[in-house]
């Protein structure tokens, strides 16, 4: 399975040579601009996508996360997914044999890396053609396969609904966290009512629409926070009424307030 490279006129990569490896675990590196989207694709190994640089937003089939350059997203094989560049950035995408892959996370979704795991990753997605079946291969994959086991999942995940109503509302949030329709608004443009959306929205997306919504806007605040604009713009323009308001609700769900997220996770 191939996909589109800007770095090389287009031409699409072709990741034959990994779905068909000896190796257990190989993986490849490439840079994409903003704005660039991967279209949809699945491989037939299981699959970590590492953003070092940048933020990048995957959409699979179960699931949608924006991952930082201290997460990235694990999936299963065969799992259909898209990649869509909200900044440049520089992928590495690891990918890991079936049968190796059992003792893995059993559901996709966002892990941590570690400093250990994001060194293995860079030694893994060194060119194919330059690795054999050596006994440091085998090492580095075994440490790799063994550190990834050990990391924590992280609330990067933003489920996604299947009904079409529902997902006609979370695409126009998506496209604009800061609308402002209540719950009882999006019920009323359905036609339907607030019991009926609120019932429809949890059973689609496993959440309250306030969380999904809430989720969402936390999510989508961090390019614009990477793009240095001052946190009281942030917050406003993520649908939030103060700075106080959005840096608590910050801070609950991501361990940090804004200031410390951009000063010690995000390292330029």
């Amino acid at each position: 399975m191939g996909f589109a490279s800007p770095q090389d006129g287009n031409r699409a990569l072709d990741l034959s040579v990994h779905e068909s490896s000896g190796l257990p675990v190989t993986g490849v590196v490439e840079t994409y601009p903003a704005h660039h989207v991967v279209p949809s694709h699945h491989h037939g190994r299981a699959h970590l996508l590492y953003a070092a640089e940048g933020v990048m937003l995957v959409q699979a089939s179960t699931g949608q996360w924006l991952v930082p350059p201290t997460a990235a997203v694990w999936l299963r094989p065969h799992v259909e997914h898209r990649l869509v560049m909200h900044t440049p950035v520089r992928v590495y995408g690891i990918f890991v044999d079936e049968e190796v892959a059992d003792g893995l996370p059993f559901m996709d979704g966002v892990l941590h890396v570690s400093a250990l795991l994001k060194a293995l990753i860079g030694e893994l997605a060194q060119p194919i053609a330059g690795r054999s079946d050596s006994r440091r291969e085998a090492l580095l994959s075994a440490l790799f396969l063994e550190e990834l086991g050990g990391q924590r999942p992280l609330s990067f995940h933003l489920p996604w609904p299947v009904d079409g109503p529902m997902q006609q509302v979370c695409g126009s949030l998506v496209r604009d966290p800061a609308h402002v329709f209540s719950a009882d608004d999006w019920a009323a443009s359905l036609a339907m009512s607030s019991k009926t959306f609120h019932r429809h929205f949890r059973k689609g997306t496993g959440m309250t629409f306030g969380r999904w919504r809430q989720q969402l806007r936390l999510m989508s605040s961090i390019t614009t926070l990477l793009g240095g604009a001052p946190i009281t713009q942030v917050a406003l323009g993520s649908g939030y009424e103060s700075h106080s308001a959005y840096a608590a609700a910050f801070k609950k769900h991501f361990g940090v307030p804004p200031s410390k997220f951009l000063s010690t996770v995000y390292r330029p």
